[in-house]
């Protein structure tokens, strides 16, 4: 009998983790809650918002779930993990406590700052604080940061002295400070590793687009797609990353009473020099870049995710194919501002296997209504391409991308493009 399995969320990173789980030779069952039409289509759905936290624990346990992965970063931070946990329920995902290095920011540099780990200058701002003159300090561009969950919308980097001064004002009336951060120039990855007390492995390296709009302007945005493994970050950059961030950061979050398990999203900043800085940390699996990290996962995807939720990773050493992974990101009309929802998606979604590789979608805000398939989100969807050469998993993202329509969306024509 193979294992039952729980993913906490509804958006495309689920959708990836569900693919994947799917194909595991351990898993018998996969169940999403709440999921969205692509989940619905290859596992369970159940209709429990992943922000109900005691709602998921009731589920894990009427499914007599052998584990459960938490997509999102507000459950864990909300204690999903720890409720688990103190029930016998095998989570990835890590406690409230280790959850903190993405729910705030002021605790994400204080434990950097101690560990000696290489990061940006930060002040803290509040009703006291002489503004001009610490903007003046720090010089442009400005990068302001709200210390609170913000969906990846708590940030501001900008040119602009009014934008700046007014996103900052804006904040310490919402949430009694805001961070001011010094600018980091360079090229951006996300690493993407997995770890417990016994151990950590990286995963293959992503870097993905935040902007909306080609050549990387525009307004920021969850991920308008990413791709993997991203040439940037060469074998050096990588082995000084982990050398610099991952093991200090490792030895740091195993020695707690209660240990890190889960996935720390490593946001780099790589400078001119190959030196590589820490824009942010995640608690979780990033979404886009998910969707083209665990497609090149050849071991059983859910012996990983079940050996460090039971902190033995280091009897696991996962596998990987040698191969290239694409994904572009199908967004509604209006996105990132308020989208227009409830818009009829057609198209072809089969998978496409051929010579050059495979191609298929994966869904994110998308559900069913009345028995046609609707946009529920400003994400929509994502064509994903895997090749064994990454112009040609681009080339097959962008033609199934083709294949499908949703009045009114837009996405970009670009990415890849620094590594292309």
């Amino acid at each position: 009998m193979g294992r039952t399995v729980l993913i906490v969320g509804g958006g495309g990173r689920e959708h990836a983790l569900a693919i994947g789980l799917i194909g595991s030779p351990s898993v018998d069952l996969v169940h999403v809650a709440p999921g969205n039409a692509g989940t619905a289509s290859i596992a369970t759905n159940h209709k429990v918002s992943a922000g109900d936290v005691i709602g998921q624990v009731n589920l894990a346990k009427a499914l007599n779930a052998d584990l459960v992965i938490v997509g999102p970063e507000a459950p864990l931070v909300d204690g999903l993990a720890d409720k688990l946990r103190a029930d016998g329920i095998p989570c990835f995902g890590p406690h409230a406590t280790g959850a903190m290095l993405e729910g705030s920011k002021t605790f994400a540099k204080e434990t950097m700052l101690k560990l000696g780990v290489p990061t940006a200058e930060v002040a803290r701002l509040d009703i006291e604080s002489n503004i001009d003159d610490t903007l003046e300090k720090f010089g442009s561009p400005w990068v302001v940061k709200r210390d609170v969950l913000a969906g990846g919308k708590g940030v501001v980097v900008t040119a602009d002295l009014d934008e700046a001064r007014k996103f900052i004002t804006q904040s310490i009336d919402s949430d009694g400070f805001v961070l001011l951060e010094q600018f980091l120039p360079g090229e951006e990855a996300s690493m993407l590793v997995m770890m417990d007390e016994s151990g950590f492995v990286p995963l293959p390296c992503s870097q993905d687009h935040k902007r909306v709009g080609e050549g990387d302007t525009g307004l920021n945005t969850g991920g308008m797609g990413a791709y993997a493994p991203a040439p940037v970050v060469t074998e050096s950059i990588r082995n000084r990353a982990i050398r610099e961030i991952v093991e200090p950061m490792h030895k740091y979050l195993s020695s707690q009473d209660v240990p890190y398990r889960g996935c720390l999203y490593v946001g780099l900043m790589i400078d001119s020099n190959g030196a590589p800085s820490v824009v942010e940390f995640n608690v979780r699996f990033g979404d886009p870049e998910t969707q083209v990290t665990i497609p090149l996962i050849s071991s059983d995807l859910c012996d990983l995710f079940l050996a460090v939720a039971e902190g033995r990773l280091a009897e696991n050493t996962p596998t990987f194919h040698d191969a290239f992974a694409m994904t572009v990101v199908l967004a509604a009309e209006g996105y990132p501002g308020p989208p227009i929802k409830g818009v009829e998606i057609t198209g072809d979604f089969t998978q496409y296997t051929g010579l050059e590789g495979r191609a298929f979608i994966h869904h994110a805000g998308t559900t069913f209504q009345d028995g046609k398939l609707i946009s529920s989100g400003g994400r929509v969807l994502a064509a994903t391409g895997i090749s064994g050469t990454l112009l040609k998993a681009r080339n097959l993202a962008y033609q199934k991308l083709s294949e499908v329509h949703l009045e009114g969306s837009h996405f970009r024509q670009d990415i890849g493009y620094r590594a292309l």
